[in-house]
């Protein structure tokens, strides 16, 4: 089966809309579907639940959708980059549910292995228990997080055929797979497409039978989120 579509905006025609929950891959700026989050921004989709490890940064990654109020609620674990989502969050303008990030990432994990809920003993005795259920397992208190399915995940690839089996580059392999795995519909932005029966199986980092859509980027913009150098 052939999942390639001929753009960005294409792959995401049909499949995204207002009010929905939407969960983008990548670890900073490192390994986020760049031309996917641009053709989010330009659909004009609103009041939409964002799951990511953090929220890009101003006028990148997700900092685009916030800077055109399309985002109504982040789900992350780190937020500190985006000078926006500051302003939007203590004026009251924007929800956040903080979660820690294993948590975070094992919510999506779960959402994608088809476990609704799951105990950790992370955020016991803080604030990210507040509200949930507890219980003790060999002496240790652990609270219940329920898993995450988003509506539509965004992921960043390296490669992928045109059956959607997938790889992944170095540090860009980190939350991608999960989310991947959690969306009821998964679209990919990959930097080379190649036949179906060029990867041995050993190869696949995930399969594409998580893939319902892909999409050619390649010469992603990959901006480094701070640079340092020496003298």
């Amino acid at each position: 089966m052939d999942k390639v579509y001929e753009s960005a905006e294409t792959a995401l025609r049909g499949v995204v809309a207002d009010n929905q929950m939407i969960a983008v891959g990548g670890f900073g700026l490192c390994g986020i579907p760049e031309a996917l989050i641009a053709a989010l921004r330009d659909s004009g989709v609103r009041n939409l639940t964002c799951i990511s490890n953090n929220a890009g940064v101003d006028g990148f990654g997700l900092g685009q959708l916030l800077s055109t109020r399309q985002i109504t609620k982040m789900i992350a674990s780190y937020v500190g980059e985006n000078k926006e989502f500051e302003r939007q969050f203590l004026a009251g303008e924007l929800e956040l549910e903080f979660t820690p990030q294993g948590t975070l990432a094992e919510k999506l994990r779960a959402g994608g292995a088809g476990i609704p809920a799951f105990y950790t003993a992370t955020g016991v005795g803080t604030v990210v228990a507040e509200g949930k259920d507890t219980r003790e397992f060999d002496g240790r208190t652990y609270i219940m997080e329920r898993s995450l399915v988003p509506d539509v995940s965004l992921v960043k690839a390296w490669k992928a055929d045109r059956s959607g089996n997938l790889q992944f580059r170095r540090t860009a392999r980190n939350f991608n797979p999960n989310v991947a795995m959690a969306g009821r519909i998964t679209i990919v932005e990959v930097e080379e497409i190649v036949p179906t029966g060029t990867f041995d199986p050993d190869e696949v980092h995930l399969p594409g039978i998580y893939v319902h859509r892909i999409v050619l980027n390649a010469h992603p913009e990959k901006r480094i989120e701070q640079r340092t150098t020496r003298q």
